[in-house]
């Protein structure tokens, strides 16, 4: 790479090569062989664009112009500012979508050593908006009153909108519906340098095949002004929501939810139905935020298990039972370990919800191997799975527990992630530890935005196997 001379507000011109998955086009200058980095433009265009930030090895551009445009730019999408940051993929058709994200998970196992893992082409469902059943929206205020919207990409910057494209239109009017009654009653918005306020956020959860909604506002105190004259405004003009929360959140911290929640109206949870099974959400829990999508996904995880219906599954990082539970009816038992508390006691009555008997849940530390699996171990005298499903954090799992589940001597392990990275780092360690790594399948489940989910199944190689590998 050659020395060069770039400084910023400088307009170069340069071809994109490829789209990474923020969403920004990726090209180098032809003379300096630079790598500029450009929000908005799309692989194959040649663009103008003025330097934002200059470094010795790489530049940030803004797009200025759009000298040849790429057979792969959409510009219909959604019409929130740019500045939104949340659609990475917004001026991206759809096939070429769905080939950036085969080719993320692709070149994360190629930049691990593993290249000749084979990555299956995206599964994915025909809509891409309207999919979200879950939202957070922070809450400020302007000389009009309360607003509520997202943030601009890398700040704490408002951008009011209410009509994200990703979301239901419910969520829409009831964001205007709340805002308009805070104005009216005039009650204090949280401000992040003085620490003081009562609204911080509107978080919003949707039960998308029964249509139910729980609202839950985060406040910064312990009560919710006019909180009776509230719920029964929103319940009346909304009756899909069968839930009111309140979530208490005092810290000085930019995480968006506190540990307690109160509920003020109705019921402490909403009831989805997934995978033929009926699933109570309470608001702490984890969930998929695509319903249908969760559907193609935990149907093509049992697939790839093949489980023959006599197996002890272990189901690591359960939630509440949402995975463990769409397979009870395929397997022997299932052993669901999870951290949260709430989430525990919510996959037991999950279990019951739905007349399952071969389903038990364990409250465990995902912090370390033994803690994870101490209670249910201690509990049951041991544990012996056939078979572990593991769907970690976006970190992805540890050393500590891949070791662990190496020396159970697990057979099969169904690894569901929601990153190709640590899933890629993730797997060198299996790989090392004795498992074969079958063709890893991702699935779209977050249209238009840059993640993407993958299933893959590592197998136990037999002790001949190993011995040929040594």
């Amino acid at each position: 790479m050659k020395n060069h001379n770039l400084k910023k507000d400088d307009i170069v011109t340069v071809r994109i090569n490829e789209i990474n998955n923020l969403g920004s086009g990726v090209g180098k200058l032809a003379e300096s062989g630079i790598v500029v980095f450009i929000n908005g433009a799309v692989t194959g265009e040649l663009v103008k664009a003025k330097l934002i930030k200059v470094n010795k090895s790489y530049c940030v551009g803004r797009l200025e112009e759009i000298i040849e445009p790429s057979p792969y730019r959409e510009n219909s999408f959604c019409s929130a500012p740019l500045s939104c940051g949340g659609c990475v993929y917004r001026h991206v058709n759809r096939e070429h979508e769905l080939e950036l994200k085969k080719n993320y998970v692709r070149h994360a196992f190629i930049k691990v050593g593993l290249p000749d893992v084979e990555v299956n082409d995206v599964l994915h469902l025909p809509e891409r908006s309207g999919y979200r059943n879950k939202a957070q929206y922070p809450i400020g205020i302007s000389k009009n009153g309360v607003i509520a919207g997202f943030y601009a990409a890398k700040t704490h910057k408002i951008i009011p909108y209410d009509n994200c494209a990703l979301q239901p239109q419910i969520f829409s009017d009831i964001l205007r519906a709340f805002c308009s009654f805070a104005t009216l009653k005039k009650i204090t918005v949280y401000d992040e340098e003085s620490g003081k306020g009562l609204l911080r956020h509107l978080y919003l959860r949707m039960a998308s095949a029964t249509g139910e909604i729980m609202l839950c506002a985060v406040i910064n105190g312990d009560k919710l002004p006019y909180s009776d004259e509230f719920s029964a405004l929103m319940t009346a003009e909304f009756p899909q929501i069968k839930s009111i929360m309140l979530n208490i959140n005092k810290k000085n911290t930019n995480v968006v939810l506190g540990d307690e929640y109160r509920c003020i109206s109705g019921k402490p949870y909403i009831t989805d139905v997934l995978c033929g099974k009926k699933f109570m959400i309470s608001p702490g829990s984890f969930y998929q935020v695509n319903r249908d999508g969760a559907e193609l996904l935990y149907g093509t995880a049992a697939k790839l298990a093949d489980f023959k219906g006599n197996e002890t599954i272990l189901d690591l990082y359960c939630g509440i039972g949402t995975i463990g539970l769409s397979m009870a009816d395929k397997v022997g038992e299932v052993i669901g370990i999870e951290i949260v508390p709430e989430a525990v006691e919510c996959a037991k009555k999950n279990a019951e919800l739905n007349g399952i008997s071969n389903a038990e849940f364990y409250c465990g530390d995902a912090s370390s191997a033994p803690a994870l699996l101490e209670n249910a171990s201690k509990m049951r005298g041991g544990l012996s799975p056939d078979a572990v499903i593991l769907d970690p954090p976006r970190k992805g799992s540890t050393p500590e527990l891949i070791t662990y589940l190496s020396e159970l001597n697990v057979p099969k392990i169904i690894y569901i992630s929601c990153d190709p990275d640590t899933l890629a780092r993730d797997c060198v360690l299996f790989r090392e530890l004795g498992y074969t790594i079958g063709k890893v399948t991702p699935v779209d489940m977050f249209p238009v935005a840059g993640h993407v989910e993958s299933v893959v199944c590592l197998k136990r190689r037999l002790d001949n196997e190993l011995h040929e590998k040594s």
